[in-house]
């Protein structure tokens, strides 16, 4: 008898979960800035405000960074001993949260808060977990426009689908109850798979352990090969990790609902410039938040050209909402794989990556017809296409920026394509007699 009022309580938590993915938000991917990547808990009222008003000056603001999102350790020693409601660190933020987001929003910005569906948080700051009706209505009353959920010191509620997303739900709920528009942001590394369950209670939600500033180093803080019956994600996971997990994934994700594959690492300086692009596009082309990661008071001409690439940028925020999926990857004797990615766009175009992971340089010939358009009609298979680099950026000749340089019109077959050691290519196709019409529609004068 027990048990069976066990289980109508679980059913009645799940038949009343907020569809946190209806709310409004999160229709196209969230972009922004977080603290933790760079600054992990060495934070403060000016780390925030600075990084704030660089995304203001640099222009990336108007590129779509519009969260600025406080990570962990923010919060003081202890909640509030009377009414039990979180409160900053009086010393890092000794206005309070409240005055930083009335400043943030001052910008034309949007400010983010964390916590954690456990007892404490990763850095050992107090959780959330059974206190999530007092804290949903904190952050209202501050403003705070969204919430990064994390899992450590869970308490053992975790393990099964239904006690992870009971938990989770919770907090869902009293976000909801508030009245507040507040996007919610899932972090619990994969663990459970978020992706079968978490869809109508947030609006993203993590597929894998902590990203790492590494391209393809293996570490076994990072053991599993794949996001599939993973129990234990891990962190220190390598960018070409993380876009393992991603691929049987997308089918799982559309508009208000995200597969996450965390927060950006470029221009921390781990990798390459070529690396740095790879780990930007696939995040862009999955549909993946697009979270910055680094410091962007101190930004070189590199890192802000890879971050602003609008043509890529569009790709993420697609109103289609359709993440590109992997329709082959080979292994290659050096090591690493060669992979084509592709999928649709709004008014028929398609985007196509090439990515190469291996230690050295591939020529590769795409199949338009067997492969990118393979589960297309006849017509969309034999149809001619014409190809924008999207990482090429347009001349006079060509369309405006955002889309990238005309390479060309192909049909059935792109030959010969280079792509060099931890490089991709990524194009848009469109049907080659629209694609016409839309030259002359954006021809530069």
């Amino acid at each position: 008898m027990q048990l069976l009022a066990t289980a109508l309580l679980l059913c009645l938590g799940i038949c009343t979960a907020a569809a946190h993915d209806d709310n409004g938000l999160a229709r196209t991917p969230q972009m922004g800035w977080n603290t933790w990547n760079k600054f992990g808990c060495g934070i403060s009222e000016e780390t925030v405000l600075s990084a704030a008003r660089a995304l203001v000056s640099s222009g990336l603001r108007d590129f779509g960074y519009e969260y600025v999102i406080i990570d962990d350790c923010w919060q003081a020693p202890s909640r509030d001993p009377q009414t039990q409601s979180p409160r900053a660190d009086p010393t890092r933020f000794p206005r309070g949260i409240k005055a930083v987001a009335d400043e943030v929003h001052e910008l034309g910005l949007k400010v983010g808060i964390y916590s954690d569906a456990g007892k404490f948080t990763c850095g050992r700051r107090f959780g959330s977990l059974d206190f999530e009706e007092i804290d949903a209505n904190t952050y209202a009353s501050w403003e705070i426009d969204y919430l990064k959920y994390d899992n450590c010191y869970n308490e053992g509620r975790a393990g099964y689908d239904l006690i992870s997303f009971e938990r989770f739900a919770r907090m869902s709920r009293a976000l909801n109850a508030t009245g507040r528009p507040i996007l919610y942001s899932l972090c619990n590394w994969g663990e459970d798979g978020p992706w079968n369950w978490a869809t109508t209670i947030a609006n993203s939600w993590r597929i894998s352990g902590d990203i790492t500033d590494k391209f393809d180093r293996y570490d076994d803080r990072c053991p599993c090969t794949s996001a599939i019956d993973c129990k234990l994600p891990g962190f220190h996971c390598a960018v070409t990790r993380i876009i393992d997990y991603s691929a049987p994934l997308g089918q799982k994700a559309g508009p208000g609902r995200w597969n996450d594959l965390d927060m950006l690492e470029i221009g921390n300086g781990g990798m390459s410039y070529d690396e740095y692009v790879v780990h930007f596009s696939i995040w862009a082309l999955v549909k993946s938040p697009l979270v910055l990661g680094n410091d962007v008071t101190k930004m070189t001409s590199e890192t802000l050209s890879i971050i602003t690439n609008d043509a890529i940028i569009a790709v993420n925020q697609d109103p289609v909402g359709s993440p590109a999926v992997r329709l082959w990857r080979e292994p290659q004797e050096a090591g690493g794989t060669v992979q084509l990615w592709a999928g649709p766009l709004a008014n028929g175009a398609t985007i196509i990556a090439l990515l190469n992971t291996s230690p050295i340089s591939q020529i590769v010939t795409i199949d338009l017809e067997k492969d990118v358009f393979m589960d297309s009609d006849v017509a969309q298979q034999k149809a001619a296409y014409r190809l924008f680099d999207l990482w090429q950026r347009a001349d006079e000749s060509n369309l405006v920026s955002r889309w990238g340089k005309d390479v060309g019109v192909f049909q059935s077959q792109v030959p010969s394509i280079y792509v060099d050691a931890h490089q991709i290519k990524v194009w848009k196709a469109v049907p080659a007699d629209a694609a016409l019409a839309v030259k002359e529609q954006y021809r530069l004068h």
